[in-house]
């Protein structure tokens, strides 16, 4: 057998238990150099103690997008509240472009955040919000303020707001997961004695489908399911005889391309939601796997060792017109899309362990991003500006162009693999 066939089977059936040691939640690396200077002053407040610093997570997230450098709060020349309170003239003494001031009060049914972004050499607010917070929501708030904080001085919309998701292993149980996108705030989704693989978004982020093992017929059968992110609800939507795996949304949600070996052959499918009628797309005696679909709906990109080593194709929805992507290396595998469409997040091997790197569609250039040698799962932000992977311990997130690389550090003494990106929710 192969060692494409090998490793998607293992991956697949999970027939080995995984290789990888304890792991944590990790951003890890250094820093751009550089980056836009602001100061975060502490936010006041008339609450003696909160479940969150506001002000120690709007830092982090700025720090950690690689595009801000934070003034630290021992140089800070003085920590106004309002506005009226700003020594402009020192302020421009230290080369700080911009403030951000805030204030927290309580109500009568929770919180009252307010903030202003401030330009130190105009003396104006460039932007000023207030927000409504309850003891659950705070840390919310404060991504959502970082958000606007960085969107006013980027031009750019920021994925703080976001979330992720993962698989852990822990004691012979399997967890789904989804987290904040630093890693804080898991909250379980599933918990499985069997393996959980493969956890994909839907486009409006209420949804995931992920596969996992079922009875069917008085035997365990691999499934694919989607279940409701808010009510928890899931359903089963595929367990055919043999394969059932990689599962992946169209863009519209209506329908899933999924790996299927009912016909005795791992090969590809369009799953209809509304109906679930199959429509198969390939026909070959090699394994045909891990489709993804187009930003714009309009074709597939999959992984298949057609060519005698596994690499990326692409077809149309009808399984027509499919060409070769990928040709550096002896092994691509696992393609996601950038959300602008014009490049793929795979994994790749030249015969010298499995590294994240990156194919720009147009011109066929492979950017190896990584250095460790047993990365997996690359998975698009959705703004396209940074990439989270599995690799041995930990999840790293990266920019796409492997040079910023933060820490974040969140321990959850767990095998974690699998991690995938939400879209933006509305």
């Amino acid at each position: 057998m192969s060692k494409f066939r090998t490793f998607i089977l293992l991956n697949i059936l999970l027939l080995s238990p995984p290789i990888y040691a304890i792991l944590t939640i990790d951003i890890t690396g250094g820093s751009e150099q550089g980056g836009q200077p602001i100061a975060i002053i502490p936010f006041a407040q008339t609450i003696e103690s909160l479940p969150e610093d506001i002000t120690d997570v709007i830092s982090n997230n700025l720090y950690r997008s690689g595009r801000f450098a934070i003034m630290p709060v021992n140089l800070l020349p003085e920590t106004p509240i309002y506005i009226n309170r700003v020594n402009f003239t020192s302020w421009q003494n230290t080369g700080i472009p911009y403030l951000v001031v805030g204030r927290i009060g309580k109500n009568f049914d929770g919180y009252t955040v307010e903030f202003e972004l401030i330009d130190i050499a105009s003396h104006n607010i460039i932007i000023s919000f207030r927000y409504k917070a309850n003891l659950q929501t705070l840390r919310q708030v404060a991504h959502q303020i970082s958000d606007k904080i960085y969107t006013a001085l980027t031009g750019e919309r920021s994925i703080f707001n976001t979330k992720i998701v993962y698989v852990t292993m822990q004691d012979k149980q399997y967890q789904l997961y989804i987290a904040d996108a630093d890693g804080e705030n898991p909250q379980l989704m599933l918990k499985s004695t069997e393996p959980i693989l493969s956890p994909s978004w839907s486009p409006n982020g209420k949804h995931l489908a992920y596969v996992t093992y079922s009875r069917v017929k008085k035997s365990k059968r691999m499934s694919v399911y989607i279940q409701d992110i808010r009510t928890g609800h899931r359903t089963r939507i595929s367990a055919h005889k043999g394969i059932n795996a990689a599962p992946a949304w169209s863009p519209d949600g209506r329908n899933l391309a999924l790996t299927l070996s009912k016909d005795g052959n791992p090969e590809i499918y369009l799953l209809s939601l509304a109906d679930k009628n199959l429509t198969r797309l390939t026909y070959n005696h090699v394994i045909d796997t891990e489709p993804e679909w187009s930003p714009e709906g309009d074709y597939l990109v999959f992984t298949s060792d057609r060519s005698g080593t596994p690499q990326i194709y692409r077809m149309s929805l009808t399984g027509n017109d499919t060409r070769r992507l990928t040709f550096t290396g002896n092994y691509n595998v696992r393609p996601r899309f950038s959300p602008d469409g014009k490049k793929l997040a795979l994994l790749h091997s030249n015969g010298k362990g499995y590294k994240i790197a990156v194919l720009e569609l147009l011109t066929g250039k492979l950017n190896v991003l990584t250095t460790t040698n047993l990365d997996e799962s690359p998975s698009f932000a959705p703004n396209g500006n940074m990439i989270i992977y599995a690799t041995t311990s930990k999840l790293i997130v990266t920019s796409i162009d492997g040079r910023i690389q933060q820490n974040i550090a969140v321990n959850m003494g767990d095998t974690i693999r699998e991690p995938a990106w939400s879209p933006f929710f509305e």
